[in-house]
């Protein structure tokens, strides 16, 4: 076997990761809602920022839709738009 086949095959095996699933696509029962900010501050940052969709597995509606509530929830200031470090 060559080389580079060899080595392919070892860095996949290295880079493969289980693929996460839409939370709320699985449950129908949760529901994304701006008053639930106990819920949103899952998916912000230590530094209140949104966390990207490849990172917490949500599928792009779910993720619209949470970025939407994450947002009315800072307008209302159930969220801080950002924190300062101490």
């Amino acid at each position: 076997m060559s080389r580079p086949a060899e080595r392919r095959r070892r860095d996949y095996r290295r880079d493969y990761r289980r693929r996460r699933i839409c939370r709320y696509c699985s449950d129908s029962s949760l529901k994304i809602d701006y008053k639930n900010y106990r819920l949103l501050k899952y998916f912000l940052t230590e530094r209140g920022r949104i966390i990207p969709r490849r990172i917490s597995g949500n599928c792009a509606k779910h993720q619209r839709e949470l970025t939407r509530a994450i947002k009315r929830a800072r307008h209302v200031a159930l969220l801080p738009f950002m924190t300062v470090p101490k």
